[in-house]
């Protein structure tokens, strides 16, 4: 099954909740919130003020992409009832197992970002303890970028390890995803894929949407 994770980066926030229902009622079966500190990424989003808005206001689980140095300070507030996933850069967690552990028991599944010059390596031993492995496939901090074509491999490289050690984590991916290249990645082993401006900017979401799900064979 590919999920459609729409990230509100893109979306319109004088209407967060209008933005939110129209790709709900699209078929998106996840909702998708990059998180930027301004440190470690040069952007600054949004902090839990803004996601907790939205509890309660739609039935779609929240997945949390914290861009952040000192993660462990945040997980606590972005870990509410909604939250099914929290995934946190192992370029910024010195202590990466114990921050998953903390994710866990806040009840989220744990889940471990890559930049893209980050070696599928630097999470060896923490492949086991994730429910979720999200790729970058953009240098992370800013939305609307061009999907990087190396990122394919990268994914094909880790479906195959998950499968060589009889893991079950879901391979995301965040960046650039668009309508043209969704059966190539799709093709490479991904789960989740996160849209932002393609899937909110686009004239018809609905639309969109079907053409998405029919691009990776769904």
């Amino acid at each position: 099954m590919k999920i459609l994770a729409p990230s509100i980066l893109a979306a319109d926030f004088s209407d967060l909740s209008g933005e939110v229902a129209k790709i709900e009622r699209a078929g998106a079966q996840l909702l998708h919130f990059d998180v930027m500190d301004g440190h470690f990424v040069p952007n600054i989003s949004f902090g839990p003020a803004v996601m907790r808005s939205l509890s309660g206001r739609t039935g779609l689980p929240f997945d949390v992409h914290l861009m952040v140095e000192g993660a462990d300070r945040y997980i606590p507030e972005f870990a509410v009832e909604d939250t099914a996933f929290i995934s946190v850069h192992c370029e910024a967690c010195p202590h990466l197992h114990r921050t998953l552990e903390l994710i866990r028991s806040k009840g989220a599944n744990p889940g471990v970002a890559l930049n893209p010059a980050t070696p599928l390596c630097a999470i060896d031993e923490a492949m086991g303890h994730v429910g979720l492995v999200l790729v970058m496939s953009v240098d992370p901090g800013f939305g609307g970028q061009a999907f990087i074509p190396g990122s394919l491999d990268r994914i094909r490289r880790l479906a195959r390890m998950r499968q060589e050690r009889g893991l079950s984590f879901l391979i995301e991916v965040d960046g650039g995803v668009t309508l043209e290249n969704a059966p190539d990645i799709a093709e490479a082993g991904a789960d989740i894929f996160v849209a932002g401006s393609s899937v909110f900017k686009a004239a018809d979401p609905a639309e969109w949407a079907r053409g998405f799900f029919a691009a990776v064979g769904q």
